[in-house]
């Protein structure tokens, strides 16, 4: 490629209000926080999932926005609104949706000036079903699978198809893990990038929150969303096995019925998300960290991002043998199949803290800024 390129990023299902208000962290967060600023990068248009136009009314009422996006510059954000909330079903009305959603995104990259450029698509829909004609090269970056995500089944035919016409169109896929690529089987460029840490968030880690200060130790820390990834039994057994430890569930209670068994323990709590800004210091004050997730096609695709959390903490990890998990750090002490999830915590409390060298090494080796080389080595490649 000669000189800078222009690109097109959209989103999956969140918009850049939704991604500051949960801390610009995830995959997709980092990767338009690095295509804003990035020397590779001439225009920018930053695309939102689509919105219900009515949905989108309501929401501006009752939610203000702290971090607009910035206006000044080379970069613009498209908001393209819809009368429906959800995306339809049927793969014909699929098509049609996507193909609107074509025109609107060309639309927006005319009026910003763009020439034919390069789109990298966090939305599998927008990858498998928009043709994109007028685009340079297409990168689809994947986070999940989609097609095993519990939350979009009504959908999964459709990523089907989309995966389908992936391979057709020979899109180049990165992924956050092995096991997509394998899902995907694309014929196009592909490549393997797992998520990574921030090492600015991570170097001076902070206090805790008082209200874990203040739980005597052994504290083992569960910290993202509580929903029916979290296998409950092995909670259970660790609860038992540990009756003078604490373990402690940290994020949002999205699926209250599948954990109320853990009520009934005197040494489990369950404590709502946390502020950002607090997460560094809460992980730092555990005595270990725990992955507990049920093995399912979609947890087996996934890239914990918080195993990387949790190493840059300097915690010791305790998790369920998943193939992502398996070659990220040797303080991880994994799970199989059969295997007993309190001995592994057993064996990542007796390792306990990480030295500092340790830990500022993990930081430098798995940073974003190394992650996003990698993943725009891909999307602004030559066509």
């Amino acid at each position: 490629m000669d000189g800078p390129r222009d690109v097109v990023f959209t989103f999956s299902y969140v918009t850049w209000d939704g991604a500051q208000r949960r801390g610009m962290h995830f995959a997709q967060d980092r990767l338009v926080a690095r295509l804003l600023e990035d020397e590779g990068v001439d225009r920018l248009v930053v695309a939102n999932w689509l919105r219900s136009a009515p949905a989108k009314a309501a929401r501006a009422v009752l939610l203000r926005d702290d971090q607009p996006f910035p206006t000044a510059g080379r970069a613009v954000l498209h908001q393209p609104l819809r009368v429906r909330r959800r995306d339809p079903r049927g793969l014909p009305a699929i098509e049609r949706t996507y193909r609107r959603y074509d025109r609107q995104l060309r639309h927006a990259a005319e009026r910003a000036g763009l020439h034919r450029p390069a789109v990298v698509t966090m939305h599998p829909l927008i990858a498998g079903f928009c043709p994109l004609e007028w685009a340079g090269p297409v990168t689809f970056y994947a986070s999940d699978d989609w097609t095993a995500a519990p939350e979009y089944r009504r959908w999964w035919p459709a990523y089907e198809a989309a995966y389908q016409r992936i391979r057709a169109s020979d899109r180049a896929v990165c992924a956050v893990s092995e096991t997509i690529i394998r899902r995907i089987r694309p014929n196009g460029p592909h490549r393997v990038v797992p998520n990574g840490i921030e090492p600015a968030e991570w170097r001076a880690l902070g206090e805790p929150p008082e209200w874990f200060a203040e739980i005597p130790p052994p504290r083992i820390l569960y910290v993202g969303t509580l929903d029916s990834r979290i296998d409950v039994s092995q909670l259970l057994a660790t609860a038992k096995a540990f009756p003078e430890a604490t373990i402690v569930l940290v994020g949002p209670l999205k699926e209250p019925g599948h954990l109320a068994l853990l009520a009934d323990h005197d040494n489990i709590e369950i404590h709502d998300r946390i502020g950002r800004s607090e997460v560094p210091g809460l992980m730092a004050a555990a005595d270990a960290c725990i992955i507990p997730h049920v093995r399912t096609p979609f947890t087996a695709a996934m890239s914990p991002l918080k195993v990387y959390e949790y190493l840059a903490a300097g915690r010791p990890v305790a998790a369920v043998d998943l193939p992502p998990l398996r070659a990220v750090d040797p303080r991880v002490q994994l799970v199989s199949e059969n295997g007993s999830f309190p001995r592994a915590v057993a064996a990542a409390l007796s390792l306990g803290a990480a030295s500092e060298p340790e830990r500022i090494r993990f930081l430098e080796e798995n940073s974003w800024q190394s992650r996003h080389e990698q993943v725009l080595d891909l999307v602004l490649r030559s066509e």
